[in-house]
């Protein structure tokens, strides 16, 4: 009985496990217990939320300010809204007269003659800027009124000079457009240069120059004509007598630099070649527009001008050289003139501008150059072979053929049946119409002397028997350059028939293409 007594007090293995197992298990449940009671009681606000916190279109909770104080704020858990861009520039105001300053480069020998150009699209009393810059002084008589300011040339006996043929006045004459940025011209933003026998369309310049921006350095104009031209200059060249544009910070580099690269460029042979260079190590290439016009050839524009390009008429360049715009005019200004104090001064976004059209009824093909000539054809033409200028100019080195020209050009037509009949502008005027204000332009049968024209076998009729006179009708579009390039519309109102001696008129409209419209007959 002892023995039993002595064995049933003694623990067995199991209970004693379990016993440790209780006691280790006691102070983690304790733990447990009072760590999730203080995390409640952490997490529940002080205060019932009345408020809500908007961050950028997510609505949260409000926390009380102890809270917000710690480590764990809403605003080092949430990111910070960046910052709101800076808003955008105000867009500059409308390019005017007033922000370009010309320089025309002038010598005292030409000026009598050339001046008379100058007179013809320098408006004094419409704001414009810019001076005529003189090898030497004229007498103040020989400037009339209206004219631009003259100024004399500062010396440059000092710069090297080594080209053969050329003339150390290259230098000269390539310093102009620092020597007027010298002068401090307030509000300036456009720097224009050309010679004293360049013509320029203002309104139609300050069409190109609006699109730009003129507070970044720009470099604008136009090669020449001659292939062979560009290959002894460069294609990368402005040709000064076409003129030629530099934006204000563009003429602020070129102030500053020009004198030291004028000096490493003995060797070259003109002004507008040494501008090139100093670009060229400025960086900035050109901005080709085909507006500005070298004309570096000689003969009849004609061919040139009844196909422009379809781009703003910027300048013209040589008068003197080739033939009169018109040729039943006085004098070559007096044809610039003609052109001017009409289809300039009522359309000139529209001047030289092409359109084509047919006559159905005749098998005509007609091409309008606007505001100065139209071509009527017998038979059909196509556009493509219309807008390519035909070769009634020679290259500006005269044993050169018509593959040294830089552009494509057509021969003219040997076969007496093909040979256009030409009308050129005879009078302008302005009138009012049902839809608007328009202009009437007439344009007059034009011969040469003692022309004959040969029989013609073909059973089409020959406008030169049946047309004296061609009136267009076409409205005012100054926003022609604010939309994308394309001709306009010509269409063939009426036209005299076989056999009417009375009305020898045909009426054409001008205006801009309907989304029907196709050139083609």
């Amino acid at each position: 009985m002892k023995a039993a007594a002595g064995g049933g007090g003694k623990e067995s293995p199991a209970a004693s496990l379990l016993r440790f197992v209780l006691l280790l298990l006691l102070p983690l449940t304790v733990l447990y217990i009072f760590y999730t009671l203080h995390a409640i009681l952490s997490s529940t606000p002080a205060c019932p939320p009345d408020d809500l916190v908007t961050a950028k279109g997510m609505m949260v909770t409000a926390l009380p300010v102890s809270h917000l104080t710690s480590n764990n704020s809403l605003e080092s858990s949430m990111p910070s809204p960046p910052p709101s861009p800076p808003p955008p520039p105000a867009a500059p105001a409308a390019t005017t007269l007033q922000h370009v300053v010309f320089g025309i480069a002038a010598s005292a020998r030409l000026w009598e003659k050339r001046k008379e150009y100058i007179k013809i699209w320098w408006r004094p009393g419409g704001g414009m800027r810019g001076f005529v810059w003189m090898d030497r002084g004229v007498r103040p008589s020989s400037v009339p009124e209206g004219l631009p300011p003259i100024k004399v040339s500062s010396d440059t006996s000092g710069f090297p000079y080594t080209h053969r043929r050329g003339h150390r006045s290259a230098i000269r004459i390539s310093r102009i457009v620092s020597e007027t940025f010298r002068l401090g011209l307030p509000d300036v933003r456009w720097f224009v240069m050309g010679d004293d026998d360049t013509v320029f369309l203002p309104d139609n310049l300050l069409a190109v120059l609006g699109r730009l921006d003129h507070r970044q350095p720009y470099y604008i104009g136009s090669p020449s004509e001659s292939h062979l031209q560009n290959i002894y200059f460069s294609y990368g060249m402005a040709f000064g007598g076409g003129g030629f544009a530099i934006s204000q910070p563009l003429a602020a580099r070129l102030e500053r630099m020009q004198d030291a690269c004028i000096r490493r460029y003995p060797s070259l042979y003109g002004s507008d070649d040494r501008i090139q260079a100093c670009m060229a190590e400025l960086g900035v290439p050109l901005t080709r527009h085909p507006g500005f016009h070298q004309y570096d050839v000689y003969g009849d524009l004609l061919g040139l001008l009844a196909a422009h390009p379809v781009a703003p008429l910027v300048s013209l360049h040589h008068l003197d050289v080739v033939r009169p715009l018109f040729p039943n005019a006085r004098s070559r200004p007096a044809a610039v003139r003609r052109l001017f104090e009409g289809p300039v001064m009522l359309d000139s976004a529209g001047v030289m501008q092409q359109s084509i059209c047919y006559d159905e009824a005749k098998r005509w093909t007609v091409s309008v150059a606007w505001g100065f000539v139209v071509m009527v054809a017998r038979g059909v033409i196509s556009p493509r072979e219309i807008e390519t200028p035909a070769r009634t100019f020679l290259n500006w080195y005269r044993r050169a053929d018509y593959k040294s020209h830089a552009f494509n050009t057509r021969p003219l037509a040997r076969n007496p049946c093909e040979q256009p009949a030409l009308y050129y502008l005879a009078a302008v005027r302005r009138a009012v119409a049902r839809g608007g204000e328009t202009t009437v332009t007439r344009y007059q049968r034009w011969r040469r002397r003692n022309e004959v024209r040969p029989a013609c076998r073909w059973k089409i009729p020959d406008p030169d028997a049946l047309l004296d006179s061609v009136l267009v009708v076409k409205k005012p579009d100054p926003a022609l350059w604010e939309r994308s390039p394309r001709r306009n519309c010509c269409r063939v109102l009426s036209s005299p028939g076989v056999g009417d001696d009375g009305n020898k008129t045909m009426t054409i409209d001008v205006g801009v293409c309907e989304d029907w419209e196709v050139n083609q007959l």
